[in-house]
C-alpha cells in the first residue's frame, strides 16, 4: 500500500490564530481526513504541526495496514527542504518540531518522502487548515 498525504498548516498573523489539515490518499480512495486548531502559532509551526498529526495517524495506521511508502506533499517549500535535510534549521523551536517528525519517520519501517507542490495541488487540506482556524476564532 503506498499512501500520498497533503498536509497544510497556516496562522492568521504570524504568530496567530493556527490550524492544519490533513488528508490522505490510497490511490483515489481518501482514507483519512482531519483538522486540528493549534492555539497560537506562527505559519512555519503550523506547518510542522500538520506534518506531525500527519505523522502521528500514519504510525498508527501501519500498525494494523501493510503500508509500503508514504509521499507527503505541502506547499511549504521551507518545510520540504528541512525534513528532507536539504537545508539548515536556525530557528530553535522549529528544529524541535523537525525532530519530532525525524523519530517518527525512522520509527516507520518503509520510505517516507516529502515532496512540495503549488498551492492549488493542496487544496482539500488547506480547506481543513481554515476551516481549523475557523473554528478557532469562533
Amino acid at each position: 500500500m503506498q499512501l500520498r498525504i497533503h498536509t497544510d498548516g497556516g496562522s492568521r498573523g504570524n504568530p496567530g490564530v493556527a490550524g492544519g489539515g490533513v488528508v490522505v490518499f490510497h490511490g483515489d480512495q481518501e482514507v483519512y481526513s482531519n483538522s486540528f486548531a493549534f492555539g497560537t502559532k506562527t505559519n512555519n509551526e503550523a506547518e510542522y504541526l500538520a506534518v506531525q498529526k500527519a505523522l502521528e495517524w500514519l504510525v498508527e495506521y501501519s500498525q494494523e495496514n501493510q503500508v509500503k511508502s508514504a509521499q507527503f506533499f505541502l506547499d511549504s517549500k521551507l518545510v520540504v527542504e528541512q525534513l528532507s535535510r536539504n537545508w539548515k534549521i536556525k530557528e530553535p523551536r522549529l528544529r524541535e518540531l523537525a525532530n519530532d517528525c525525524w523519530k517518527a519517520v525512522v520509527s516507520l519501517p518503509y520510505s517516507v518522502d516529502f515532496n512540495h507542490v503549488k498551492r492549488e495541488k493542496n487544496a482539500d487540506a488547506d480547506l481543513l487548515a481554515n476551516q481549523a482556524m475557523d473554528a478557532a476564532e469562533d
